[in-house]
């Protein structure tokens, strides 16, 4: 069976990226990515995961799709066809709002990846979606992440307690988004 038998996830391309629905092949990369402290320190719950919590992870990312009819997708490279990270709206249960998230792979850190993934996805947000406002939550520390929240315009809004962990609210709404 296709997954596209399940639900249709629309594919997003930019420039250098496409944003599409998890594969089979994406995997291996994706424990990999997952399996990296300098990655999952600012994640939920701020650890390492085994291959079986990053296999769970993937899993809860593309059966957000059938459960919100929205999602993150896999971020692939246009020229190399490799998958370099995840990128997306997500709101799991307890959460604060539709968050604009995003995850690269080391090997796609410093080429722009984030904020070209997450510019399409506050896009599709905007338009296709019609959400009015959109958060990020970031945690203390992740200097990455806040250049990116910068890069596409959300700002600082209030510190809250997700999950027992501190994480700083940006966020944009979609007037502001379109008003540069």
């Amino acid at each position: 069976m296709d997954l596209f038998d399940v639900i249709k996830i629309p594919v997003l391309q930019t420039e250098r990226l496409v944003l599409r629905s998890y594969q089979e092949s994406d995997l291996e990369p994706y424990y990999e990515m997952m399996a990296d402290p300098n990655i999952t320190r600012y994640l939920v719950p701020g650890i390492p995961m085994s291959q079986r919590e990053a296999w769970r992870s993937i899993a809860g990312m593309a059966g957000h799709w059938v459960i919100r009819g929205h999602g993150q997708w896999a971020i692939e490279e246009k020229e190399t066809g490799d998958f370099v990270g995840r990128c997306g709206i997500i709101e799991p249960e307890g959460w604060p709002g539709k968050e604009l998230g995003w995850v690269l792979h080391p090997k796609a850190w410093g080429k722009g990846y984030a904020t070209e993934a997450a510019k399409a996805a506050l896009d599709h947000a905007f338009k296709i979606m019609r959400l009015e406002k959109i958060i990020s939550l970031i945690q203390p520390g992740n200097d990455a992440s806040v250049a990116v929240a910068n890069r596409i315009g959300e700002k600082l809004e209030e510190r809250i307690t997700v999950f027992e962990k501190e994480a700083d609210v940006y966020s944009i709404t979609a007037k502001e988004y379109y008003s540069d």
